[in-house]
């Protein structure tokens, strides 16, 4: 793209230098003599402008840097953006919205030519998006989404990300492909509990949702004995479960986790009560770390879902050479999604 961009600025500046010349000589240069101007136009033309588009600087913001999958995610970002030339910051917002702000800024005066912001919470898009468009700088959101009237307001914005109700669904049918279709103890319904990442969270919301709707779809009567809120973190998902397991004891049939850290945390707990997961609980979870693929791999989870950081950093990056390039968004058209997959014992070995 940038090699065609610096060919067609050279040819257009190498025909206005032969006209300019021809039109302030006195005498008529010699058709060889307009040639060799021209080709020397050209090269200098194209040198300078393949110079000037070449790279360029990127500002990458991450929402926290000890979050496991967006680890991933950037290193992912980081390898593929560096191996294409650019010069890329990456920046911690330690889950702090305000600092994440500030960072942002300082990118604008710091004038990269793009910016991957994965938003610390998505209720401040608006203002994230009001500061780029002002500063006419396109950017790719990921991992977190804006609504479509959000992100109608600039068009030199783009959303990655995987459609996070997916993910939901596949969690649900992990349940309904087991042999009770979750139903261990044979009371006619599934009774879980459901530890959930951020609330505010998009992602997690629509994963809280749509596992059990894919139960309930089926004709699955289902039973919510606790929700509680892990902020997706392993610490807190164990605490939970162990909390929840002492409380419900054998009536938890099933364990929903919005993320895989918040599963292996969890899976901590019900080892330690004496529980045995795809005998008389079973446990599910987002992301497919190595940690919880090789849970799945050892049977001690019932499934995870891949949620494709390579792939969806490969797309980010495309997408911001995409507008770089000069692409726009229409409206309605600004979600960019990659498919999720289930991971499961029998295809696991495939993801490792």
């Amino acid at each position: 793209m940038k090699k065609l961009l610096a060919l067609a600025v050279a040819g257009t500046m190498a025909v206005s230098l032969a006209a300019c010349g021809s039109s302030a000589s006195s005498a008529p240069a010699s058709s060889e003599a307009t040639s060799e101007a021209a080709t020397s136009a050209a090269e200098s033309a194209a040198e300078s402008v393949t110079e000037a588009t070449q790279g360029g600087k990127v500002g990458v913001c991450i929402y926290k840097f000890d979050d496991a999958f967006m680890t991933t995610y950037r290193n992912a970002l980081q390898e593929i953006l560096e191996g294409k030339g650019y010069e890329v910051t990456i920046v911690d917002g330690n889950n702090d919205q305000a600092k994440q702000n500030e960072q942002i800024n300082t990118f604008v005066t710091q004038g990269v030519d793009a910016l991957i912001i994965n938003p610390v919470m998505t209720s401040a898009a608006d203002q994230i998006i009001s500061t780029v468009k002002d500063a006419d700088v396109p950017t790719v959101l990921i991992n977190r989404e804006p609504t479509a009237d959000q992100m109608s307001a600039y068009d030199k914005l783009v959303y990655v990300g995987c459609d996070a109700a997916q993910s939901g669904t596949f969690q649900g049918e992990l349940i309904l492909d087991t042999e009770n279709k979750g139903d261990i103890n044979g009371d006619g319904k599934v009774s879980y509990i459901m530890i959930q990442g951020d609330p505010e969270n998009i992602d997690a919301q629509l994963r809280t949702e749509y596992s059990v709707k894919a139960l309930t779809d089926a004709g699955v009567e289902v039973e919510q004995l606790d929700l509680q809120r892990g902020d997706w973190d392993r610490n807190k998902g164990q605490e939970i479960c162990q909390n929840d397991l002492a409380k419900f004891g054998d009536q938890i049939e099933v364990v929903f986790c919005n993320n895989d850290d918040m599963a292996i945390g969890a899976l901590q707990a019900i080892q330690a009560a004496g529980r045995t997961v795809n005998k008389d609980i079973y446990l599910v979870g987002v992301d497919a770390l190595d940690a919880a693929k090789n849970e799945v791999a050892n049977g001690n989870m019932t499934g995870t879902v891949l949620n494709d950081a390579n792939g969806q950093a490969t797309q980010a990056v495309e997408c911001m050479e995409e507008l770089l390039g000069g692409k726009t968004y229409a409206a309605g058209e600004q979600s960019v999604y990659v498919d999720y997959v289930k991971v499961t014992p029998d295809n696991v070995k495939d993801f490792q």
